[in-house]
């Protein structure tokens, strides 16, 4: 039961559990957490007017956030909330580093995504330092210009020499495979 006696829903319940339990280390709920949400993000970007290629980096992104953040999550705090603050946070950068404008979002919608981001104690960026050495160098790269430094796909591809479809399918596919090795990487198979 979160503070104020507040009742959770079944789903949330649920994923609550799991999150509790990625936070305690077990591979098993980090698993059932990250599939568990996966659908419910690609509803709210498409929802929110996501081209389908475009909800779906979104959804890997901010599947790798919840991931890499989830030493952050204030057990008194429903996970749906939390992971919409930082899906709504992915989405206007996505917007802002492409110049896409989006839906109007609120503007406490947009406080609460950067509160989210402001009280991160840890480094994430370890880990996803770790998790990009094991992807083959021109997915790494890719998702390194583009998703870390900025760039857009045309600067990358610039920068490469490669195509702009090269690289966005090296991101894709780089995603995907950071998705499976943040599963990995939950049993302690990733060094």
């Amino acid at each position: 039961m979160l503070s104020g006696g507040a009742i959770l829903t079944p789903d949330e319940t649920q994923l609550h559990a799991w999150m509790l339990g990625a936070q305690a280390g077990d591979p098993v709920a980090t698993r059932r957490l990250l599939d568990g949400l996966a659908p419910r993000l690609r509803a709210f970007f498409r929802n929110k007017g996501a081209r389908p290629d475009d909800a779906e980096d979104l959804v890997q992104e901010t599947l790798i956030a919840i991931y890499t953040k989830r030493a952050m999550f204030d057990p008194d705090q429903k996970v749906l909330a939390w992971t919409y603050a930082i899906a709504r946070y992915r989405m206007i950068d996505r917007w802002r580093r492409t110049g896409k404008r989006g839906l109007d979002l609120p503007i406490e919608d947009f406080e609460h995504a950067l509160s989210a981001e402001e009280t991160e104690a840890g480094d994430p960026s370890r880990d996803i330092a770790r998790l990009l050495g094991d992807l083959p160098p021109k997915q790494r790269t890719s998702i390194e210009l583009v998703k870390l430094k900025e760039l857009s796909i045309a600067e990358a591809s610039a920068q490469t020499g490669w195509s702009a479809s090269d690289i966005k399918i090296s991101i894709h596919r780089g995603l995907r495979t950071l998705m499976r090795l943040v599963g990995t990487s939950a049993t302690g198979d990733i060094s």
